[in-house]
């Protein structure tokens, strides 16, 4: 199907039209185009503009998160006014501010196993811009399985990576068969990410979904971009597909779209951050951030072994102790808690919600 331009929209491409690969008939075919972007956060935010500026006919974006201040930082679709809104609400906000002449389809739903493969279907090209293990494999899954090619994105401090992954070619399980354990990897939460490099891979990630709608250039797939912000380089990993992957190898077992998770062996016990206080009367707090974490605040009397160094360091806690653990955001210290109870502490509880979420209803605590 070819979507015929109007003499508006005629002006507003021009630019695009003066280039021989793209032209009058490229741009009619990306007026005709659908593309999901799963994640409105830091990737999603400039991936949205450049779709909606490119005039891309429909964008899905889905997302069932609000709007936080510390969103701000790198998420360049949302204004402060904007905290505490749906996310989906104000970008399909912004993407029509952008161009009036395309469709925004907010999805304000978390993108799961039960709704994966259907949403996936609606849509030619998928941008996977997430923040979840268990969501990138649930898209690689999807977009598979429905014939759709998933253009793939992570940032995390100053690094980043950008992969094409499709039917025919090596796919996300391929590059990753397995998940890394739960908690083993900090998120960007924890570790924090550079503002300016979400807008930088993200606009790569836009860049790919435009050439494949418009079958031009050669997309990346079978190769995983890595940029380095810091160090202002970028370099290309060539992979190749995995003829015992579980999704695309030659005996596949897997039919349908799955989160990929690794479950802790034993659920541990947590303490609400409006409980904390209580609970330090007659438990001890073991602060598991890094060092470099420690600087927005501490609380008195708090045990402090980084997260990787805790094995290293078991031999300095008390077993018959009762220790509370807590990080920044409730994630490291899940992890570090179970290693505990691994090593045979039996009295160990973690703080949900982490220290930010202590932060949040003490304000005599300065921690941000």
């Amino acid at each position: 199907m070819i979507a015929e331009l109007s003499p508006r929209e005629l002006r507003r491409y021009s630019r695009h039209l003066l280039i021989p690969e793209i032209g009058l008939a490229g741009q009619e075919r990306l007026a005709a185009a659908r593309a999901l972007v799963v994640g409105a956060g830091g990737l999603g935010s400039p991936a949205l503009q450049y779709l909606a500026a490119a005039g891309v006919g429909r964008i899905g974006i889905a997302d069932d998160d609000v709007v936080e201040e510390t969103n701000l930082q790198r998420q360049t679709l949302f204004v402060t006014s904007d905290v505490g809104r749906p996310k989906v609400e104000v970008a399909a906000e912004r993407v029509l501010a952008i161009n009036p002449f395309v469709a925004a389809d907010a999805i304000g739903v978390r993108f799961e196993e039960r709704n994966a493969r259907a949403l996936v279907a609606l849509y030619d090209v998928v941008l996977d811009c997430s923040d979840r293990f268990p969501t990138r494999y649930l898209v690689n899954d999807a977009c598979i399985l429905e014939g759709k090619p998933d253009v793939y994105a992570s940032i995390f401090r100053f690094d980043g990576q950008i992969g094409v992954f499709a039917r025919g070619a090596p796919c996300y399980r391929c590059l990753y068969p397995e998940p890394p354990p739960a908690g083993s990897v900090p998120t960007c939460a924890e570790g924090g990410v550079l503002g300016a490099l979400a807008g930088i891979v993200g606009a790569w990630q836009a860049n790919e979904a435009l050439k494949l709608l418009l079958g031009i250039g050669e997309p990346l797939t079978g190769r995983l971009m890595l940029v380095d912000a810091l160090g202002a380089r970028a370099r290309e990993v060539r992979f190749e597909r995995d003829a015992c992957c579980s999704l695309c190898g030659e005996s596949p077992v897997l039919s349908d779209a799955i989160e990929m998770r690794n479950e802790e062996r034993e659920r541990v016990e947590e303490v609400e951050a409006a409980e904390l206080a209580a609970a330090l009367r007659e438990w001890r707090l073991l602060d598991v951030r890094e060092p470099h974490e420690t600087v927005l605040g501490v609380l008195p009397g708090a045990i402090h072994i980084p997260a990787s160094r805790l094995d290293a360091r078991l031999h300095e806690l008390d077993s018959a102790q009762r220790y509370i653990v807590a990080c920044r955001v409730g994630v490291k210290s899940r992890w570090a808690a179970q290693r505990l109870r691994d090593a045979g502490f039996t009295r160990v509880r973690h703080l949900r919600g982490g220290l930010l979420a202590y932060a949040a209803q003490d304000e005599s605590f300065a921690f941000f």
